[in-house]
C-alpha cells in the first residue's frame, strides 16, 4: 500500500489480482497465452520489440474478438537511448468511400455514427484497409532483434492447436451470437452447434495457422502484394465490401512524434492525430492542475464531479476539431496549452453539472487490446491495438481464418464534418498507449482497451498513481467514470451515497459492471526493477523475466 489515498477516499475498494516483480523484463497482455509468448522471446535473449510482437501475433489467436492482423493500432516504442516515436498503423478509409456512401439512420438514440442497415458497423462494407500486419513487421525489421519466424511461432502454435475458452471469451461470444449466426464461417468457430464455446472448450484455428505460417515465410507482402492479399480483395468484391488492391499496396505506416503533458512536475508522452487520446488527456490534466485533486480524495463526488466536467469539455472539442491531420486541421497547440485550460477552468461551476460547447473549431485547411513490455536495457513499448468492436465486422474471411475490423463505424457518416469518411482517411481514435517520466526518468507505461472510453480510463490512472499516490495495482483496478455529456458513468464499487450526491449536482448517474476494458502497465522503479499488474476487467496477465545466467567462472564437480 502506499501513500494514504484510502484516508481521503469515499470509494474504497479491493484488488482483485497480484502484480508480478521482475528485474530482467516484464510483459503485461490481457491473455496468459499472449504474455507468455512475449516472455518466451525475452527468455531467448530478444529484446522488448520481439516480444511485444510476438504478443500481438498470439493475440490475434488467442484474443479474437479484439484484435487482428486485418485491424489497426498506435505502438509507442521508447528505446533504450530515451527516444520516443508513435508507429501509426491505423486502418484507412478505402480509396472507393466517399462522405456520401453511407446513410444516417434517422432518429438514432444511440449514436449520430449509426446507418441505415448498420453497413458501418458489421459485415463487409464496415471493413477499413487494415494496417495491424504491415506495421507489426516494419516494427520488428526495425528494432527488433529476431526474425519474424520465430517471433511468430507461439501465435501458430496455438493456432492450429486450441486453446480453451476463457470465461471471458465465452461472454464476448454471447453478447455478440445474435450477428456472428448470420456468417457461417465464423459460426463455424465460435458457435458450434449454434451456440457459444462453453467455458474450456478448445478454440482451434486451423485456416488462421496457415496464414499465419504463410505470413512468417513471406512477411507482410503477403498481405498488402500478395496471395493472402488476393483472397481479402476477392471477398470484399463479391460481398459488397470496398476494399481493392490499390488500397492495399498504397497503403503506408507514419512515424509520428509524442503529445507532451506536463502535471505537477511529471511529463506524460502520449499519441498524437489521428489519434484525439494525448491531445484530449494534456487538456483535461492541464485543466484539472488547477484542482488540488488529492485533497478532494479520491471516489468523491467532487472529485467525480470534476472529472466529469472536464470530460465533457474534451469531448465537446474532440467532436469539433479531431480529426486525421492531413485532413483536418486539429488545432493542437490551442487544445494543448495552459491558457486555454484556464479559460474552460474558469467557467467550471464546482457544485453543479453543466452542457459544454466545443471551444475550438477546426483549422482552415472504442473494443481492443493492450499490452505493456519492458527488457532490462530500457526498451519500453505499449501498444493499442484493434479490430474496433467485438468480433471487428462479425465476419470470418473464408482462405484466411481472421475476423476483419469494423473500422468504418468510427466515421461520421453525415458529409462535412472533421470525422466524415475521406478516401484515405485515418481513422481517429481514442487510443491511449502512455508513458510517464519524472525528472526524465522512466515511470509508468500504460495502456486498456475500451472505445471513446479509454483516454479518460488512463488519464483517470494518471491521476490514482500521481494525486492519490495509489499502487501501481490499485490504480489499474480503481473503481473508473466517464460521460461525454449525456449520462455519468460509474462502476458499481462507486457508493450509492456518492452517486446520490452527484444526481443532487445535476448528474444523470448511470451505475455500469466496467467502464471500458482491461488495464495493464509496467512501474520501472530506482533499482531496476519493473512491477507490471492487469486488471479484473480482462484476462490481463502480468509476467516477469528475473534470476538469469549462471555466473561465470564456476565448475561443477560431477561425482
Amino acid at each position: 500500500m502506499s501513500g494514504n489515498w484510502r484516508d481521503r477516499a469515499a470509494a474504497t475498494f479491493e484488488c482483485q489480482k497480484q502484480p508480478a516483480v521482475s528485474s530482467r523484463g516484464m510483459v503485461v497482455s490481457n491473455h496468459p497465452l499472449a504474455s507468455s509468448a512475449g516472455a518466451e522471446m525475452l527468455a531467448a535473449g530478444g529484446n522488448a520489440i520481439d516480444a511485444a510482437i510476438a504478443t500481438l501475433f498470439t493475440l490475434t489467436v488467442v484474443e479474437p474478438m479484439m484484435v487482428g492482423i486485418i485491424g489497426g493500432g498506435m505502438a509507442h516504442i521508447r528505446l533504450a537511448d530515451g527516444s520516443h516515436r508513435f508507429i501509426d498503423g491505423q486502418s484507412t478509409v478505402p480509396l472507393a468511400v466517399r462522405d456520401t456512401t453511407y446513410t444516417s439512420k434517422p432518429g438514432s438514440r444511440h449514436d449520430v455514427f449509426d446507418t441505415v442497415g448498420d453497413e458501418n458497423l458489421n459485415g463487409p462494407k464496415a471493413v477499413a484497409v487494415p494496417g495491424s500486419l504491415k506495421a507489426w513487421c516494419e516494427t520488428l525489421r526495425r528494432f527488433g532483434t529476431m526474425s519474424l519466424a520465430d517471433v511468430m511461432q507461439p501465435a501458430i502454435k496455438h493456432a492450429a492447436r486450441g486453446y480453451a475458452t476463457t470465461p471471458y471469451l465465452h461472454e464476448c461470444i454471447t453478447e455478440t451470437a445474435a450477428e456472428m449466426r448470420k456468417d457461417k464461417p465464423i459460426a463455424a468457430i465460435y458457435l458450434p452447434s449454434g451456440e457459444p464455446l462453453k467455458v474450456g472448450e478448445r478454440v482451434v484455428q486451423a485456416e488462421y495457422a496457415e496464414t499465419l505460417s504463410y505470413i512468417a515465410d513471406h512477411g507482410e507482402k503477403a498481405l498488402y502484394e500478395g496471395p493472402l492479399g488476393d483472397i481479402l480483395v476477392d471477398y470484399m468484391e463479391n460481398n459488397g465490401g470496398f476494399i481493392r488492391r490499390a488500397d492495399l499496396t498504397s497503403y503506408k505506416t507514419v512515424e509520428r512524434q509524442p503529445i507532451r503533458a506536463d502535471y505537477r512536475g511529471w511529463t506524460i508522452l502520449g499519441p498524437p492525430p489521428p489519434a484525439a487520446s494525448g491531445v484530449h488527456i494534456a487538456q483535461m490534466l492541464n485543466i484539472l492542475e488547477g484542482y488540488d485533486i488529492a485533497s478532494l480524495g479520491f471516489g468523491t463526488a467532487e472529485t467525480i464531479h470534476h472529472l466529469a466536467e472536464v470530460l465533457k469539455i474534451a469531448f465537446a472539442d474532440r467532436a469539433a476539431a479531431s480529426g486525421d491531420p492531413d485532413h483536418v486541421g486539429v488545432p493542437v497547440e490551442r487544445l494543448t496549452s495552459k491558457a486555454y485550460a484556464e479559460e474552460r477552468r474558469r467557467v467550471i461551476d464546482p457544485a453543479k453539472a453543466q452542457a459544454w460547447s466545443a471551444g475550438v473549431t477546426q483549422l482552415e485547411g472504442a473494443h481492443t487490446t493492450h499490452m505493456t513490455v519492458a527488457d532490462a536495457a530500457g526498451n519500453v513499448v505499449a501498444t493499442t491495438q484493434t479490430i474496433n468492436n467485438l468480433f471487428g465486422a462479425k465476419i470470418l474471411i473464408p482462405g484466411l481464418g481472421t475476423i476483419p475490423n469494423n473500422y468504418m463505424n468510427l466515421f461520421d457518416p453525415r458529409p462535412g464534418h472533421a470525422l466524415s469518411p475521406a478516401p484515405g482517411k485515418r481513422v481517429t481514435t481514442s487510443m491511449s498507449p502512455l508513458i510517464a517520466l519524472r525528472d526524465g526518468k522512466l515511470k509508468f507505461a500504460l495502456g486498456l482497451p475500451g472505445g471513446k472510453r479509454i483516454f479518460p480510463s488512463a488519464m483517470q490512472a494518471l491521476i490514482n498513481l500521481i494525486d492519490h499516490r495509489m499502487s501501481l495495482q490499485e490504480a489499474v483496478e480503481a473503481p473508473r467514470v466517464w460521460t461525454e455529456g449525456n449520462a455519468l458513468e460509474v462502476e458499481q464499487a462507486v457508493p450509492k451515497g456518492v452517486r446520490a450526491k452527484l444526481a443532487t449536482m445535476g448528474h444523470k448517474v448511470e451505475v455500469m459492471p466496467t467502464v471500458a476494458g482491461g488495464m495493464n502497465a509496467i512501474a520501472f522503479d530506482e533499482d531496476g526493477t519493473m512491477t507490471g499488474a492487469a486488471c479484473w476487467r480482462a484476462d490481463g496477465t502480468p509476467i516477469g523475466m528475473s534470476g538469469g545466467l549462471a555466473r561465470s567462472g564456476i565448475r561443477f564437480r560431477l561425482s
